[in-house]
């Protein structure tokens, strides 16, 4: 049966009270059954992407792990990582680019690794306008958001595929307006996630989209992973290796089985995309996963690549080792 809005948005309220907005010791509290009451919140309203966690949820992979889990939507990976600094909630699902962001900004975050390898940055745009590489978008209208990581690598993006950045006009448009933007002509394209967008897009629409994926054109940025507060792994490490097996286990055996993932968030999820929509999300994501090892296994070398990116192109201040973001031993427990 399905939670309410209402129940998740109570839940979510007597989590904060009980922390006192954001008290020291607030992950994992334990319930009257001993396991202990864990929330994750994602980085949007629930759509393909999250399938995964409500399949785990179904199948029992968190209960085996003593964990009684509450999936929150979020509003942003920025909300979602100051919650997680703040203490607000237990365990955070957000985008690596923003995560190391809040990180140099002093927050008390680290990623347990992402889980989109291949990010899904890219550009989208309907099929008919005949577009095939980036050289296609010159003479182009392309919307986006100023202060997110696509907007700020698009220039060196251009300039990495041979198109000078004043060759295509950009659009700053509120990233709740760039679906509005393109099914409405106001612009050519749009900077996104297109396994997020696209299916929208073409529900909405009835019109196919096609997409540019930064990763295929030199410009790999990792994509959403889990993060978590860092008091919360020193004190109690053992919690999150426990929630990041059962991540982990959730999520390799919803890519094999995805219409058991869709089926899954339908009957969990609140507010999620038709089922039609979902299954596209889904089938989308899927590859983004790495190929070798269990998902969320990353390498420094990932890591040291993002880091760089954002670096010299995203004004990433005073950048560090990957450890300064990411802890590889949780993921690597799997």
């Amino acid at each position: 049966m399905k939670r309410t809005a209402t129940t998740i948005l109570a839940t979510a309220a007597l989590l904060l009270a009980a922390t006192g907005c954001g008290g020291d010791d607030s992950a994992g509290k334990t319930g009257a059954d001993g396991s202990k009451q864990v929330t994750l919140t994602l980085n949007w309203v629930p759509y393909g992407e999250h399938a995964p966690f409500y399949y785990g949820l179904q199948k029992g992979y968190y209960s085996a792990e003593g964990i009684d889990l509450k999936i929150l939507p979020g509003n942003g990976s920025g909300n979602t990582v100051k919650q997680v600094a703040q203490k607000q909630t237990d365990f955070g699902w957000a985008d690596s680019p923003v995560l190391l962001k809040s990180v140099a900004s002093g927050m008390p975050v680290r990623s347990l690794g992402a889980y989109l390898e291949k990010g899904p940055s890219s550009v989208e745009f309907f099929t008919e306008e005949n577009i095939k590489t980036p050289a296609d978008l010159k003479g182009k209208t392309v919307g986006g958001t100023p202060g997110d990581a696509l907007y700020a690598t698009f220039p060196a993006w251009l300039e990495k595929n041979g198109v000078k950045k004043d060759e295509v006009k950009v659009v700053n448009v509120d990233a709740a307006g760039k679906i509005a933007a393109l099914a409405e002509g106001k612009v050519d394209a749009i900077m996104g996630f297109f396994h997020d967008q696209a299916p929208t897009i073409e529900s909405k629409t009835g019109k196919k989209v096609d997409v540019l994926l930064f990763a295929d054109y030199g410009m790999n940025l990792l994509g959403t992973g889990l993060i978590a507060n860092t008091q919360t792994l020193q004190k109690d490490p053992e919690l999150a290796r426990k929630f990041v097996r059962a991540t982990q286990k959730s999520w390799a055996d919803a890519a094999r089985d995805p219409a058991g993932a869709v089926s899954a968030m339908v009957a969990l999820a609140e507010n999620e995309p038709a089922p039609e929509v979902l299954t596209k999300q889904l089938t989308l994501n899927l590859p983004l996963l790495g190929s070798e090892g269990p998902p969320g296994v990353n390498t420094e070398a990932q890591w040291t690549e993002t880091i760089d990116l954002m670096s010299r192109y995203a004004e990433l201040k005073d950048p560090g080792a990957p450890n300064a973001y990411w802890d590889s031993s949780y993921a690597a427990q799997g």
